[in-house]
């Protein structure tokens, strides 16, 4: 049986954990779930600033969660990472993994001595004899960096995944019927700093792209213009109210006006993978993260795009142990869970 690993998502304004019973391909069950907030500037662009800050939060988390399993996998995102969809000639699996090393300096921008390489196989036989492969680089000293703040918490890290991955198998388990070949679906999970990009196809990721926004870009807008402390700025952000009950005006026209702008960036990177990928016919976008509840930036994806626009519901085969965790809490935070979520359906050694 394979052993399960506590998903532990190290954000840029705060770390989740979530931990599953039985979790497999066909669901499993949240037995704890956390949130803890980390100081601002603590992580830029997805590299670790302030290790302390880190240690202390997970540290905190696994106390109030009375957390005992120390193996964790982790997820990294941001220009330290690439990953490409590249084509080599038809050969064994051992030949490929002696090749991937000098296949992965005509792809990736680092040198192969400075990074993790790992690779899928999405196509066997694709056009021209070619086999189709999923190419990851993250560079070394990001991963290092990674699990040294896990280690340092006491924990032992297993599994480091790609950000932009962790929502696809949250996505793939919750499907109500398989994907169909040709079908094509866009994951955003929108961060405080960074937002992640998967595009998939049926079942495999057809592009990716982390994109340096997020959610800060509202809270900082709010902050600035109306004079408030980040903590009111980001209940203004997903709904707050203020002393009267009521959500300023000014709030609604700053949510409308920087969800233009993230929207757009959203835009760019689809309209890049449409342009390379012309006969795709994309269904739908889901959306997650904590500033997937922005619904000002949900409507602006949504007319930019031409798309039906949807969060992300993690709970369709992930249930609730109701014993151990409030529901409601979980449910409130569900699009902040989903990379964690993500992360506690990997194993040690799987290729999702």
């Amino acid at each position: 049986m394979a052993k399960p690993l506590i998903g532990l998502d190290i954000g840029s304004s705060s770390i989740k954990v979530v931990q599953l019973r039985n979790a497999s391909p066909k669901g499993g069950v949240v037995t704890a779930f956390g949130l803890e907030p980390i100081p601002a500037q603590t992580i830029v662009d997805g590299t670790i600033m302030n290790q302390g800050a880190v240690v202390e939060a997970i540290q905190s988390l696994w106390k109030r969660l009375k957390l005992k399993p120390k193996d964790v996998a982790l997820a990294i995102a941001g220009h330290s990472v690439i990953v490409k969809k590249i084509t080599v000639p038809q050969m064994s699996a051992a030949e490929l993994e002696e090749q991937i090393p000098w296949e992965a300096e005509n792809h990736i921008p680092f040198g192969k001595d400075n990074v993790e390489l790992d690779y899928q196989v999405v196509n066997k036989k694709g056009a021209g004899g070619q086999m189709e492969l999923l190419l990851v680089a993250a560079k070394k000293e990001v991963v290092h960096d990674y699990a040294a703040v896990a280690r340092e918490a006491g924990l032992n890290p297993l599994v480091v995944d790609v950000a932009a991955f962790t929502a696809q198998n949250v996505f793939e388990i919750n499907q109500d019927a398989p994907a169909q070949p040709g079908q094509v679906v866009v994951l955003i999970n929108i961060g405080a700093s960074i937002s992640t990009i998967n595009i998939v196809s049926g079942n495999a990721s057809a592009f990716t792209r982390d994109v340096a926004i997020g959610g800060n870009a509202f809270t900082d807008e709010i902050q600035k213009q109306l004079n408030v402390s980040h903590e009111e700025a980001e209940a203004f952000k997903v709904g707050g109210v203020d002393e009267r009950g009521v959500v300023p005006q000014e709030v609604e026209r700053i949510l409308q006006s920087i969800a233009e702008v993230v929207a757009g960036e959203f835009q760019r990177s689809l309209n890049f993978f449409l342009g390379s990928s012309a006969d795709a016919q994309v269904a739908r976008v889901h959306l997650s993260g904590g500033s997937a509840k922005v619904v000002a930036l949900q409507r602006a994806i949504e007319r930019r795009a031409r798309l039906p626009v949807e969060l992300l519901d993690p709970f369709k085969r992930i249930t609730i142990d109701e014993t151990k965790v409030d529901p409601a809490f979980v449910r409130a935070n569900a699009p902040e869970a989903v990379v964690s979520i993500g992360l506690a359906l990997r194993s040690p050694g799987d290729k999702v």
